[in-house]
């Protein structure tokens, strides 16, 4: 039987039937044929390995027996490759080789029928090879002993060959010549001989190890000769540098304050060095080993502040508000006073950037006497880079929670692991399960980093993780987390922190005394230069302020008396200005959660003659893009209750969110999406003081969201004064300021029929 198959050509390498290969392709002209092999050959393709040494392939020059190889296992890597296993199947003879592109080849096969044993024949040949096969394992002991389990289980010759010929140690030009010839018996007769030369071979060897053991008699000979000069030379008071290093290393392993397994093992690796020549390429790799090992703070902490009213001083005085958390390590350390067996929490601080979290973890640090140490694992995808390196590896280091642990000197830090929600997972290994094992109450008192080989307690340490969102972080590793949520700050909270820290630290940063700048002023830089839940932008505003003016000073000598105008001389002209309120068709505002915190987004709809259509556009994840097409046939189901013509469902509509370049995700889009559709198809006007926010379901029923309180400080930020909510979030009112409450009117809405009442009432429109 003929038939066709894509081909792929190796060089320097072959594959034998009853093999496995691992092959990696990023040139495009590979990965279609593989591509291919999966669509229209069912996984196979022929193998066949070129003689030439020539770069180009040469078809004339390509073999008349190849292998039918079946793809067993395909990998798209990160890097772009794909990695796939082939297993060798059969022999086949080429018919014909087909060039149908410039690097790509199809062939036409047939398969080799087996050759006919007689029974008889076929028993006496399997009986010689096994016994032969037998007595060579046992002789030549770099062939495995599982080599004759493989074999045991059949009696088919073919088979049994191309086993045995994948296991022995020969060169690529002797297994083309087995793949080539089709009779089984001859191949048995070329394995024998090949079993016979290596036996040769390795009774020639063996003789020579035999001299050269005898040689190194002699070296262990000089060895116990130098020893004894070591001693004369230490009667005589001649220590070499060597030896004087080693009895130090030697006196700090009894300093520490291990046990007595984790300094016998380092007076192991001490051993070892000393031993060691010079010239060693490990000597290196021990040596480092044997500092880290005693420089670690085994069993040593510090003692916390047991001030509960100093403590909480200096957390006050470092940071504005944040009652929750600051309340939780003062809960921690007043029932640590009377147990000593307490767990220590592990908190997770949430939040946008710039709200403060890394430097709350300092100042807790601070707060309770305790040494502060922090990593970030943000884009980690590599487990070791959390529990280091096997140290068997060129280059090996250990991970960052031990190498953290022995830069802060102490085994009870305050341990900062930031940016939790930003790791992730490839093919060398999962760094997120490897921080459950460091989390874990349960498990880090045996914490075994791969680099260090011994256990390490870290029950002690204070973990204080830190996260920009909450959804992003692992759901086995969110339940080993206390976690405690820093929201966006309030105009009123800016004002506040920029007179009582901002202002002062940055002052002193700059050699100065406390600029005068009044509330007006701090609030215009607020509103018009800064448009973020934290602090950072407005830190580096008040920065470059304070700069202008010692310039000033240093040039004119003269005082700098801060006014809105020399304000906007200094910043610029203002980034953002307050938007007029515009009423626009199809045009609505809808509350988003961000990395950055809350903000608003408007959503656009347009309709036009075509056959019913709807085009997404926006960079819209999966969820909201259902999110449109569940707001979409809710209203077509409604139609008569929004007063639209049926009709117009013929149009093609285009649902739009600006900003293409962010990625948008998220149900809590529905009832915007829903009403901006309405809006467009009814020609309904919906104020820009509006904004939207909750889950639409197919019924009309809006559900509860998340991150209300941040989204909330995002539409205070930007001049929204009603809000239609979910009425299951009314009990997340209560985390918002008051100040922001009395500004804004939240209508709580349980289907969206009323919110369309609300709208077509024209009250909050």
């Amino acid at each position: 039987m003929k038939f066709n198959l894509p081909v792929i050509v190796l060089k320097g390498t072959i594959l034998l039937p009853e093999a496995e290969i691992k092959l990696e392709f990023e040139d495009e002209v590979s990965k279609n044929i593989i591509d291919e092999s999966e669509l229209f050959h069912d996984n196979n393709l022929l193998i066949v390995t070129q003689n030439s040494i020539e770069e180009n392939i040469i078809i004339n020059e390509l073999p008349n027996i190849g292998t039918i190889a079946h793809i067993t296992r395909k990998l798209e890597l990160p890097n772009g490759k794909v990695r796939v296993v082939l297993k060798g199947v059969k022999r086949a003879h080429i018919l014909e080789y087909l060039n149908i592109s410039k690097d790509s080849i199809e062939s036409i096969v047939s398969y080799i029928r087996n050759q006919t044993i007689d029974e008889e024949t076929n028993r006496g040949i399997l009986r010689k090879l096994n016994l032969e096969l037998e007595n060579y394992i046992n002789k030549v002991p770099y062939m495995s002993n599982s080599l004759l389990s493989l074999i045991s289980d059949t009696t088919d010759l073919n088979k049994i060959t191309d086993i045995i010929v994948n296991h022995l140690p020969i060169e690529v030009s002797k297994k083309i010549e087995y793949l080539v010839q089709i009779n089984p018996i001859k191949r048995v007769e070329m394995i024998l001989q090949d079993m016979y030369k290596e036996e040769q071979l390795f009774n020639i060897e063996k003789k020579l190890d035999t001299k050269v053991k005898k040689e190194l008699d002699n070296d262990e000979k000089n060895f116990y000769l130098k020893e004894k000069i070591k001693q004369l030379k230490s009667e005589l008071g001649e220590i070499s540098p060597k030896e004087d290093e080693i009895e130090n290393l030697k006196n700090k392993v009894e300093e520490l304050n291990a046990n007595e397994d984790i300094k016998n093992k380092i007076l192991y690796e001490i051993d070892r060095y000393e031993n060691m020549s010079s010239m060693s390429p490990e000597v290196s790799i021990v040596r480092n080993y044997i500092d880290f090992m005693i420089n670690l703070p085994w069993g040593n902490t510090t003692i916390d502040i047991e001030d509960f009213n100093l403590i909480k001083e200096n957390l006050d005085k470092n940071h504005y508000d944040l009652y929750e958390v600051k309340q939780r390590i003062i809960e921690y350390l007043a029932v640590k006073k009377y147990s000593n067996n307490i767990d220590a929490p592990i908190i997770c601080l949430v939040g946008p950037p710039g709200v403060g979290k890394t430097t709350l973890a300092y100042s807790i640090a601070e707060s309770i006497g305790r040494k502060f140490v922090k990593i970030s694992v943000g884009g980690v995808d590599d487990e070791a880079i959390i529990k280091g390196h096997i140290r068997t590896y060129i280059g090996a280091t250990p991970g960052k929670i031990i190498d953290g642990i022995k830069r802060a000197k102490s085994s009870n830090p305050v341990f900062l692991i930031d940016e939790i929600d930003k790791m992730s997972s490839n093919y060398k290994g999962d760094p997120r399960s490897a921080l459950l094992e460091v989390l874990d109450s349960n498990q880090n008192k045996y914490f075994k980093d791969n680099y260090l080989e011994e256990e390490y307690d870290l029950s002690n340490v204070l973990f204080i993780t830190t996260a920009n969102n909450i959804d992003a972080i692992p759901e086995e590793l969110k339940d080993r987390l206390e976690i405690i949520n820093i929201n966006g700050y309030t105009e009123l909270d800016k004002l506040e922190i920029v007179k009582t820290h901002l202002i002062p630290t940055i002052c002193s940063r700059h050699g100065i005394n406390n600029i005068k700048i009044n509330d007006e002023q701090i609030l215009n830089i607020i509103r018009y230069y800064t448009k973020e839940s934290g602090l950072r932008e407005l830190e580096r505003l008040i920065s470059k302020i304070v700069r202008k003016i010692v310039t000033d000073k240093v040039i004119s000598n003269k005082r700098i008396n801060l006014t809105i105008k020399n304000i906007e001389e200094y910043l610029g002209k203002k980034i953002y200005e307050k938007e007029e309120i515009i009423s626009e068709i199809g045009i609505v505002n809808s509350l988003v959660y961000t990395n950055y915190g809350g903000d608003i987004t408007s959503i656009e709809v347009n309709h036009y003659e075509g056959s019913g259509n709807i085009t997404l556009t926006g960079s819209l994840g999966d969820v909201m893009m259902e999110s449109a097409k569940i707001a979409l046939s809710y209203i077509k189901s409604n139609y008569k209750l929004f007063n639209i013509d049926y009709s117009i469902f013929k149009d093609d509509i285009h649902i739009n969110i600006p900003n293409i370049a962010i990625k948008k995700e998220g149900p809590s889009a529905g009832i915007s999406i829903t009403t901006a559709l309405i809006s467009a198809l009814s020609n309904m006007s919906v104020s820009k003081n509006v904004a939207f926010t909750g889950e639409i379901t197919l019924r009309g029923n809006v559900l509860k969201i998340g991150g209300l309180k941040e989204k909330v400080i995002g539409a205070y930020i930007n001049n929204i004064d009603t809000i239609f909510i979910p009425f299951s979030n009314i009990g997340d009112l209560d985390s918002i300021p008051i100040e922001i409450k009395d500004k804004i009117k939240f209508i709580p809405v349980k289907k969206y029929e009323e919110v369309y009442e609300y709208l077509k009432g024209g009250s909050y429109v």
